[in-house]
C-alpha cells in the first residue's frame, strides 16, 4: 500500500499540473492528446478534480467582490458534487461496455484516416462535437432520455458546481450515438478524447461571473449561451445544446439569445422541492412511466416515452409550446435550512466519501468484483442519505446509524488505505457520527412520548 500511496503523490502531482488545467479551457496539443489504444488515454475528467475544487472557491470569492453574495448554497452545491461522484463511481462499471461495437464497426470503415495524423485528431474534434450536440438534443426532446438528464438541470443556483451534477445513467443514454463515427473511419481513441475535453471545456461556461463575450459568441458556446440552456423561462426551453461549438445550433435553427429583459430562471420548469441526490437521480423515470402507463392506446404510451417530456395526445412531438407555463424571474428557491452542526456533520461526511471514492477509483484493479459492487453500495447510500438530511427525510437517522456502523465493523479487521494515522481519523469520525445517531434515534421516540403523555 506504501507504494500505492507513493504513485498516488505523484499522480496528484501530475493532476496540479497547468497541463491538466489547460484541459478546462481545451488549451491542449494534437501531439499530446493523440493515443493508439484507449487504454492510453487518460481519465482527464478525474485528473481536473483538483482544478475543479480551485475553480469553485475562486468563484465564490469572486461572487462575493462582484455580485456581493454567495453564487451557490450549501444544499446546491453539496446535491451537485453528490451527484457527480456517483457519475464518476458507476462510470467504473460501465465503461468497458460504453463503446462497445465500436472498434467492430471501425473494420468495417469505409474510410482509412492514420491515428497518427492531424486529421485523426481534428476529425475527432468536430465528430464529438458534432454528436454531442444531437444527443444533448435528443436527451431534452425524448422522454425517456430527459428523464436521466433532467438531473442536470434540477439546481437553482447558477454556478461552476451545476457542471458536476450529471446522472448516473447519462453515460449509458448516449450508446449508439457515436458509433456512426466508427464507420466514417475516425479512431475511437480521439473520439475518446474529445469525449473528455469536450464535457471539460463545458465546465466553467456553468457561471453568472462571465458576461457577454463580444465575436466569441458567433463560433463558441460561452456563459451567457449556456445560461439560456439552463433556464425555465419559455423562451430558453429546448435551446443551445451546443458543447465546444454554438455553430451546431445556430445551423440547426435551436440558437436563442440571452434577453437582459427577462432574467434566466434556473431549474426545471416544475421544480422539485428536494435536496436527496438519490430522489432526484430517479424521481423523474417514475413520471414518466407513469404518463405512458395512463395513456388510452399503445401508441400514445410509446409517444410517451419517445417524445419531448411536454407531449400530450393531440399535440406536437415536442408539445405545444404555447401552452407551457412562462417561468419568471424571481421564483421562490427550494431552500432548506438545517442546524450548524449539522452542516458541519454533512461537509465533514462529503469530504470523507469524496477522498474514499478517489481511493476507490486509484485502487479499482485490487478490488474483486464483490468488493467493488460493495464499495460503490456504500458510496451510494451514503451520498444518498447525507443529502436527504436536508429533506428531513424520515429514516436518515437509522440509516446513518447503520451506513456508520457498517464502515466502523468493517474497518476494524480491514485497513482502509494501508496508513494508520488516516485509517484512525476516519473511523473516528464514523464511529462518533455512529454514536451521535444512536442518541438522536432513540431519544427523538422518547421526547415524541413525553410530548403525547404532557398533552394527555
Amino acid at each position: 500500500m506504501a507504494s500505492s500511496w507513493s504513485s498516488a503523490a505523484e499522480h496528484v502531482g501530475e493532476m496540479l499540473s497547468l497541463k491538466r488545467l489547460g484541459t478546462l479551457f481545451y488549451v491542449v496539443t494534437p501531439n499530446a492528446t493523440t493515443f493508439e489504444t484507449v487504454e492510453e488515454v487518460p481519465n482527464y475528467i478525474n485528473e481536473a478534480i483538483p482544478w475543479f475544487i480551485v475553480s469553485v472557491v475562486v468563484e465564490h470569492f469572486l461572487g462575493l467582490l462582484m455580485l456581493g453574495r454567495k453564487p451557490g448554497r450549501l444544499a446546491d452545491n453539496l446535491t451537485s458534487v453528490g451527484h457527480a461522484t456517483l457519475y464518476e463511481s458507476f462510470k467504473l462499471f460501465t465503461r468497458w461496455f460504453e463503446m462497445s461495437g465500436y472498434l467492430w464497426l471501425y473494420q468495417h470503415r469505409f474510410f482509412d484516416i492514420p491515428w497518427r495524423s492531424p486529421l485523426a485528431w481534428w476529425a475527432g474534434f468536430i465528430a464529438a462535437d458534432f454528436v454531442y450536440y444531437w444527443f444533448h438534443r435528443a436527451s431534452h426532446e425524448v422522454s425517456v432520455i430527459w428523464a436521466w438528464h433532467q438531473v442536470h438541470h434540477s439546481h437553482e443556483d447558477y454556478n461552476v458546481t451545476v457542471a458536476l451534477r450529471q446522472s448516473m445513467f447519462q453515460r449509458l443514454c448516449a450508446l449508439g450515438f457515436y458509433h456512426p463515427m466508427a464507420l466514417l473511419g475516425v479512431p475511437l481513441p480521439a473520439i475518446c478524447v474529445h469525449w473528455h475535453l469536450n464535457l471539460l471545456v463545458q465546465f466553467l461556461i456553468h457561471t453568472d461571473l462571465v458576461g457577454k463575450c463580444g465575436p466569441l459568441e458567433w463560433i463558441f458556446n460561452t456563459p451567457s449561451h449556456h445560461r439560456v440552456h439552463h433556464g425555465a423561462n419559455k423562451y430558453c426551453l429546448d435551446k443551445n445544446y451546443g458543447g465546444f461549438l454554438i455553430v451546431w445550433d445556430r445551423l440547426f435553427g435551436t440558437f436563442e439569445e440571452e434577453r437582459d429583459d427577462d432574467p434566466v430562471v434556473y431549474g426545471l420548469v416544475d421544480q422539485p422541492q428536494a435536496s436527496g441526490v438519490l430522489y432526484l437521480q430517479f424521481f423523474y423515470i417514475r413520471d414518466v412511466v407513469e404518463k405512458a402507463r395512463q395513456q388510452a392506446t399503445w401508441g400514445d404510451s410509446m409517444r410517451a416515452l419517445l417524445y419531448g417530456p411536454g407531449w400530450v395526445p393531440g399535440a406536437p412531438r415536442l408539445g405545444d409550446m404555447d401552452t407551457f407555463p412562462d417561468v419568471k424571474a424571481p421564483r421562490a428557491k427550494y431552500d432548506p435550512q438545517i442546524p450548524f452542526w449539522l452542516k458541519v456533520y454533512v461537509s465533514t461526511h462529503f469530504l470523507v466519501i469524496l477522498f474514499l471514492q478517489q481511493l476507490f477509483t486509484f485502487n479499482l484493479k485490487m478490488f474483486p468484483m464483490v468488493g467493488a459492487v460493495g464499495v460503490f453500495l456504500f458510496i451510494l447510500t451514503s451520498i444518498g442519505n447525507i443529502t436527504a438530511i436536508f429533506d428531513s427525510w424520515p429514516w436518515v437517522g437509522a440509516v446513518e446509524l447503520l451506513r456508520c456502523g457498517v464502515y466502523v465493523a468493517y474497518a476494524r479487521s480491514t485497513p482502509v488505505t494501508g496508513l494508520l494515522l488516516i485509517d484512525h481519523l476516519l473511523t473516528s469520525i464514523f464511529f462518533v457520527s455512529a454514536v451521535i445517531w444512536t442518541f438522536r434515534t432513540t431519544l427523538a421516540p422518547l421526547g415524541s412520548a413525553a410530548k403525547i403523555l404532557k398533552a394527555l
